[in-house]
């Protein structure tokens, strides 16, 4: 009736049956693995009619003869469960009820409660040394005595199984001895009909054997020990001690129970009595289905849960939903009490899960990290030893089948798990992480010994998976018609499939699979793949050179090139090689192609060009851009060169210094050819333009297009990266030979622009420079009523006008140039116009004011010409003009003696010689003291080699001091070194002689009886300078001034020839005749002077 499984003597333990196994087992030869490229064919998980009515008669069956209470996660209501199954098995309801009725007509399993008795803690010692030694009593009592119906404590009772279980219903544990916490770990089958009135009974007892006094006394260790011995005096030899007992209603329990009893006492003595650790399984005996009658427990369950899980990921997929391997409740309720009543090991269950799950991976869509935990629970449980001959090659035909199929989804990786599908990356990690759990497994180890490393089996994959990517993708760009374009654009196509993957290998499937396995994947690819893409663009290439290259075949090698070319960059760098690749010095391929490459990049470029200019209205783009629509699609058609130049990039120096020069040439000759079409279309636009502002306007335009064309061309060395170039030819060029060939096209066409836009610029000035001299000759005319600065208004406001439209029209260096030349000219007209208004101070005077504001005009508050571009030497010049012809005949005679007192303080030779004074001034008496000392050196002006000298003092000039007569000297005959020792003094207040221009001049004369007098020389004395002027103190003894002698300017003086052209003037023809007739005499003596 029952069965003790764990005993030691009826079954040996689980470590020594693996061994007898393992020495059992003969090694049979196995197959190979099926080749990486070869595809798998998943096996299949649908059953015959015949096995899915056993199996849906097995799953009826289960349900119907459910036991023990539901745990909580679990479907409670049975009804639930078979309208589950028949949706699983795909019945009819007809069909359905008529197996549930044919399943009720069957007869019941024997009913069983599989009880663990796993250890005690804390129970009590009944024995003399304090401890027990324990076993137990266990049965089940069934019938109206087993609890009742009561769910209320029970009472204590003793010795229930011996007095209500029969013997040959009661099973015994072994005695622990000498233990106070024993442990069994022993399980009994024990068969019951009704579980509704039967009941689990346990009782423990401590084993007592007949002992001598003698050997009580030696346990005795305390006075509890010898009051145990008193007591055993009292009972019958080898009566044994009741410790307590567990009493549980089976229709209480679970399924499967694992807790810890209290061990009731009999009595209130020691009501604390420890606990015991029992574990309780409902499970079947002999099952009527045929399912059970036939094949192995581990089958059917199995079968039913391959079913299962089956039509669970079905109905996921047909709510667009993916299985996240989560059973539902009703299907694991069903899977939990299968295994249970047929008593699956935990081993047995995980190794059916993994088995259904790696089946049905193969043939249905759901994550492979379902595949984990099985493969986890198998790995923890493994021992070999319990497996028969057919579940191992079950076990290990599954590893193979799962690592076939994965090395063959990783083998089309790139279709599998496309990118455009958001969870592929994490779906093949998934699969990786269960290939790498697998081939870790100590079961994978011993059932598939000869299996090859998980990563080179990838790697394997991987490769052969590239290759045949790769004839597919070559397969889907074949041409539909054959021909050298349609072939080169295939393969074209075929290239930048090639980049985009290696780029998906290199962002994101790389980092996978070196996390995972340690695989770098991009560097395979691009081995792989750059070996079969140089074998047929050489092919290709080979025959397309071999031939004059047409225009469109250009440009398809052209952009085949390119391509390469990205290829190659994404490879790893030649220091970093293990060798040569296959794409090594591919630019040698293409040679034949750059003179079409070239061509082609300026056709186009030109076509462009002449296409922008006649589509242009010469129209400003905005108020900050001056520049037409031709100028920026010029800078465009550039850019698109240099970006040809960057993308050609030509790997040999010298062959790349020539494409530059090629490409500077092409540039330079589209600079100038856009100047000539540009300078036509204006003249074009200008044709019947009746508006001259308009015309002025076009011409604003196309000068600032010159100027941007300018700046772009200026770009050219940066653009085209000469300084590279340069490090690059540097061992196959002469020295300079770059510099003197490429910036001699540069600055030839820089010089050429400049002269364009220097002549756009002049003809614009030219039309404003007939306005300035109209409106500064109006200047000149205008009434003397008028004031000068009502005079110059119209001059100022039509400056303002056009400069200002200018400004706006033009780019600031090109309106920079135009000031400098509407300056340049606006100073020679006013210097005309100022010369022929010398004699008319009023006319000067407008002149004077009309080239100040002028000034502030073109400097526009440092917005227009700097000062240094303003002030030149003819501004500098007429400047001083104007200023003095508009002064009056007072002012230009004060001027004429400042003139002469720097003349006087820049004198130091005394060649005419000197006169010695001392000058005071006394302000009390406002009288100017001169003491004449002496004169020394002086020229002989008579034939007998002397001179009769004296000297004339005035004060001039004369209109500061009109009552002041000039004073005279002593007449020296014959005295070249006369001593005058004379003193004069000039009631003169202190105010006159403090002006600009207030002076003493003495006049030394040589006395002459027949004619007049001889001029020896004049000298100026400032009258600022005098002793007492200064200050209000009265002078002391005055210091003596010693003055060298001067003669007039000899080649007439400025302020003399204005003065003189004042006709009219009679104070004017008076100071210019005594100063000529001073000019004269000295002019006389200059000749001996000079001797």
């Amino acid at each position: 009736m029952a069965t003790l499984l764990s005993h030691s003597q009826r079954r040996p333990p689980l470590l020594r049956q693996a061994i007898k196994i393992r020495r059992r087992r003969v090694r049979e030869e196995q197959e190979p693995l099926p080749p990486a490229a070869q595809e798998i064919t998943p096996p299949s998980h649908d059953f015959s009619p015949e096995e899915r009515v056993l199996l849906y008669e097995e799953a009826l069956y289960t349900v119907l003869h459910r036991l023990g209470k539901p745990e909580p996660s679990h479907v409670t209501e049975a009804s639930e469960l078979l309208r589950y199954l028949q949706e699983a098995f795909h019945a009819e309801p007809e069909e359905h009820q008529r197996m549930l009725q044919q399943v009720q007509e069957l007869e019941k399993p024997t009913f069983c409660l599989k009880a663990t008795v796993k250890q005690a803690k804390g129970i009590l010692g009944k024995d003399v040394s304090g401890f027990s030694d324990p076993y137990c009593l266990l049965g089940i009592e069934q019938g109206a005595g087993a609890l009742g119906d009561s769910q209320g404590p029970r009472r204590p009772q003793k010795a229930v199984v011996r007095h209500t279980i029969p013997e040959d219903q009661t099973h015994r544990t072994q005695v622990i001895t000498q233990t106070l916490n024993p442990v069994w770990d022993e399980t009994f089958i024990l068969e019951f009909e009704d579980i509704s009135n039967s009941s689990f009974q346990l009782d423990m007892w401590d084993l007592d054997t007949v002992e001598s006094v003698r050997q009580k006394l030696g346990e005795l260790t305390d006075l509890h020990g010898l009051r145990r011995i008193f007591k055993e005096a009292r009972k019958d030899k080898g009566q044994d001690d009741f410790l307590g007992n567990v009493v549980l209603r089976l229709q209480d329990l679970r399924c499967q129970e694992d807790q810890w009893y209290p061990l009731e006492p009999c009595t209130e003595t020691y009501p604390d009595r420890g606990q015991c650790h029992l574990q309780f399984q409902f499970i079947h005996k002999r099952r009527a289905t045929a399912a059970s009658r036939s094949q192995p427990s581990y089958t059917v369950h199995l079968h039913l849960l391959q079913q299962l899980v089956s039509h669970e990921v079905t109905q996921h997929q047909a709510g667009s939903t993916s299985w996240d391997g989560s059973l539902s409740a009703q299907a694991a309720t069903i899977l939990f009490l299968h295994a249970t009543q047929k008593d699956l090991s935990d081993f047995h269950q995980s190794m059916a899960q993994w088995l259904a799950y790696s089946r049905l991976y193969q043939s249905l869509e759901f994550p492979s990290s379902c595949l984990l935990h099985p493969i986890t629970s198998i790995e923890y449980q493994w021992i070999q030893g319990r497996l028969k001959a057919e579940q191992r090659e079950e076990l290990a035909t599954s590893f193979s089948s799962l690592l076939a199929y994965g090395l063959s989804l990783i083998r089309r990786f790139r279709s599998v798990f496309p990118l455009s599908v958001s969870d592929s990356p994490a779906r093949l990690q998934s699969l990786l992480r269960v290939l790498v759990q697998m081939c870790k497994m100590k079961a994978f180890g011993e059932l598939c010994p000869d299996s090859a490393p998980l990563p080179r089996l990838v790697a394997e994959a991987l490769r052969t998976g590239t290759v045949e990517w790769f004839h597919l993708k070559q397969q889907h760009h074949q041409p539909m018609v054959q021909g050298m374009l349609e072939a080169g654009k295939a393969l074209l196509s075929l290239v930048q499939d090639i980049m985009g993957d290696l780029h998906q290998c290199q962002r994101t499937w790389n980092k996978i699979f070196h996390n995972t396995l340690k695989i770098d994947l991009f560097s395979m690819a691009f081995l792989e793949l750059q070996w079969l893409v140089a074998k047929r663009v050489q092919d290709h290439t080979a025959v397309v050179v071999s031939s004059p290259v047409s225009p469109e075949m250009g440009e398809s090698l052209f952009q085949l090139y390119i391509s390469l070319k990205e290829l190659c960059q994404l490879g790893p760098a030649p220091s970093e090689r293990d060798g040569v690749l296959a794409l090594d010095g591919f630019h040698r391929w293409f040679q034949p192609a750059i003179p079409s490459w070239l061509q082609k990049t300026y056709s186009v470029a030109l076509a462009r060009v002449q296409r922008a200019v006649q589509m242009d209205q010469l129209v400003p783009l905005g108020e900050l851009t001056k520049h037409s629509t031709s100028a920026v699609d010029l800078s465009t058609c550039f850019a698109q060169i240099s970006h040809t130049a960057k993308q050609l990039d030509w790997p040999d120096p010298e062959e790349a210094f020539m494409i530059t020069v090629k490409f500077v040439e092409d540039t330079c000759r589209l600079a100038l050819v856009y100047c000539s079409l540009i300078k036509a279309r204006a003249r074009e636009l200008a044709v019947g333009q009746k508006d001259q502002g308009q015309a002025a306007n076009m011409l604003c335009v196309v000068v600032n297009d010159m100027e941007q064309l300018r700046l772009v061309i200026g770009k050219l060395p940066t653009q085209l990266a000469w300084e590279a170039l340069e490090q690059r030819v540097g061992a196959v060029l002469e020295q300079g030979q770059l510099q003197n060939t490429l910036h001699t096209q540069l600055q030839g066409a820089l010089a050429g622009l400049g002269h364009e836009i220097r002549t756009g610029v002049h003809t614009l000035a030219e039309q404003l420079e007939v306005g300035i001299a109209k409106h500064i000759q109006n200047l000149v005319g205008v009434r003397e009523s008028v004031l000068p600065e009502d005079a110059i208004l119209p001059l100022m406001k039509f400056l303002e006008v056009e400069l200002c439209y200018l400004n706006t029209n033009l780019v600031q260096e090109n309106f920079n140039s135009l000031l400098t030349l509407l300056w340049t000219h606006t100073l020679t007209v006013l210097a005309e116009a100022a010369a022929s208004q010398r004699s008319c101070p009023p006319a000067s005077r407008r002149l004077k004011i009309a080239l100040q504001n002028l000034e502030i005009c073109f400097y526009a508050e440092g917005c227009g010409l700097p000062p240094e571009a303003l002030h030149t030497a003819t501004f500098k010049a007429l400047q001083r003009d104007l200023e003095l012809q508009g002064a009056s005949t007072r002012e230009l005679i004060q001027r004429y003696f400042c003139s002469r007192l720097q003349q006087q303080a820049e004198t130091t030779t005394e060649e005419l010689g000197a006169v010695t004074l001392k000058a005071s001034y006394h302000a009390s008496e406002q009288k100017l003291r001169v003491e004449l000392l002496s004169a020394s050196s002086l020229l002989p002006l008579d034939s007998n080699g002397s001179s009769d000298p004296f000297v004339q003092l005035t004060l001039e000039p004369r209109h500061e001091f009109p009552e002041l007569a000039p004073r005279e000297t002593q007449k020296h005959k014959k005295d070249l070194h006369p001593l005058f020792d004379e003193t004069f003094e000039f009631l003169v207040p202190a105010e006159p002689c403090q002006k600009d221009g207030a002076c003493l001049l003495l006049t030394v004369l040589d006395h002459d009886t027949l004619g007049s007098d001889d001029l020896e020389g004049e000298a100026f004395l400032p009258l600022r300078s005098v002793c007492g002027l200064s200050g209000a103190q009265e002078p002391g003894e005055a210091p003596q001034t010693r003055l060298p002698l001067t003669f007039p300017t000899p080649n007439g003086d400025l302020i003399l020839q204005l003065l003189e052209s004042r006709k009219g003037d009679r104070e004017a023809q008076v100071f210019v005749k005594l100063r000529r007739q001073r000019a004269k005499q000295a002019s006389q003596h200059a000749p001996r002077l000079g001797r």
